[in-house]
């Protein structure tokens, strides 16, 4: 018995090696996006936004709603902006709002995961991005009375400002290198 238990433990040791392995291979992986919602202070408008893993790059956009047919209309949409090689997987947190997911894999090529509850850890990139994003649109932000073309002028200043983990080049030049040696699908 004694066996079992220290064979079901090393197990366990090796496969949560092997797990965090997977995930530094795919947090180093170009073409991995994470994205969630940010919801506005009347909880019914909320930004969308995706952030690739490898550039941080970081794309939003503002819905009036985020019902699962919004959402995944308005992903499919972001997805379609750049070349469908740079889109291998998307990460998403645990929201009703990605329902419809199959949908958006059958008209992207883009497989969707799931984070486990509570954890959004798993979606580092895009936690870290949204904090950023909180600069331009602090908690409690109305987004009613947010434009559009303020959406796009944060989004604009986050895509070329320079980062320090990218060697202090900026997502935007970062994508457009990736975009250079994106392979042909």
């Amino acid at each position: 018995m004694a066996d079992s238990v220290l064979l079901s433990r090393m197990f366990s040791r090796v496969e949560a090696t092997m797990l965090r392995a997977t995930a530094s291979a795919m947090m180093t992986s170009h073409r991995r996006w994470e994205g969630d919602l940010i919801i506005g202070s009347d909880l019914r408008f909320a930004l969308v936004t995706l952030d690739e893993r490898h550039t941080k790059y970081t794309m939003m956009r503002r819905v009036c709603v985020h019902d699962t047919v919004t959402v995944t209309d308005i992903l499919t949409s972001m997805a379609r902006e750049l070349p469908a090689s740079l889109w291998r997987s998307l990460t998403w947190d645990q929201g009703v709002e990605m329902a419809a997911h199959h949908r958006f894999t059958d008209e992207t090529s883009c497989t969707v995961y799931f984070c486990d509850p509570h954890s959004p850890w798993q979606r580092p990139t895009n936690e870290n991005s949204n904090g950023l994003k909180r600069q331009y649109f602090p908690k409690g932000t109305d987004f009613t009375r947010v434009t559009d073309a303020e959406v796009a002028a944060a989004e604009y200043e986050l895509n070329t400002r320079p980062r320090k983990g990218l060697d202090y080049q900026t997502p935007a030049e970062r994508l457009a290198k990736l975009v250079g040696a994106a392979p042909t699908e």
